[in-house]
């Protein structure tokens, strides 16, 4: 893959503990949705054993202005660089990667199990299905312990009214803890949570990103339900 420099261009806090960070779309520079690349740090004033590259799911759809992903913002020399950067800093980008993206077949519903960060690269899905008005039967399944905590979730819930297609389904664990008033769905994705929703699971094909134990999680649920593996993609999101 070429390398690429990119500039930031704003930076936001979108939920607790987790920024947003928008750069400029180099030209040329093509991806679909649910890709994501490598960034680099150029010559930061401090660096450590987890050193200056990190690689980070696009959340911004491939229409959009800038690239943008999001990111939990942990105590580590990269991402207390990251926090602090001014606009205008320039990094290096090695991308696109993966291939974590919807599948062609129209008939086929895809429905997304996602875990705190793990929705970064689904909101680029479900935007840009969106966008070119797509006709996949979309389920998003979020969980997260508190809405505080969820990224992007007014505008996931609002992207329902631009697609007919797309069902949006937010969960939280830990509601004992949050200050805002929740009418959605509580507790972990479970098998007669999807089945409420969905009906028969072992038509769709999934995708699950999250942290590792929800990944594992979530596809033991699918096994036991009958789902086969070759129904199943996953994106797993340590430490970031």
């Amino acid at each position: 893959m070429p390398i690429y420099k990119t500039i930031l261009r704003r930076k936001e806090e979108i939920a607790d503990g987790t920024m947003a960070f928008h750069f400029e779309k180099p030209e040329g520079f093509v991806f679909k949705a649910g890709q994501f690349g490598d960034f680099t740090l150029i010559e930061p004033i401090e660096t450590d054993a987890e050193g200056n590259i990190r690689g980070f799911s696009w959340a911004s759809a491939p229409y959009e202005v800038d690239l943008m992903f999001a990111t939990r913002m942990r105590d580590t020399a990269f991402k207390r660089i990251l926090k602090t950067m001014e606009i205008g800093t320039e990094v290096s980008l090695d991308a696109p990667y993966g291939s974590f993206t919807l599948h062609n077949n129209l008939r086929i519903p895809a429905v997304f199990l996602t875990g705190g960060i793990g929705v970064t690269p689904v909101r680029s899905i479900v935007l840009q299905a969106a966008h070119d008005n797509l006709r996949h039967k979309i389920f998003l399944f979020d969980s997260n312990h508190r809405p505080e905590d969820a990224a992007f979730l007014s505008e996931l819930m609002e992207a329902q009214e631009k697609n007919p297609n797309y069902t949006f389904i937010s969960t939280m664990t830990e509601m004992e803890k949050s200050s805002p008033k929740w009418d959605g769905e509580t507790g972990y994705i479970t098998k007669p949570k999807l089945v409420k929703y969905i009906g028969d699971l072992t038509l769709p094909i999934y995708y699950i990103a999250g942290p590792a134990a929800m990944v594992t999680a979530m596809r033991k649920t699918l096994n036991e339900a009958g789902v086969d593996d070759d129904n199943i993609r996953t994106e797993e999101f340590s430490g970031y």
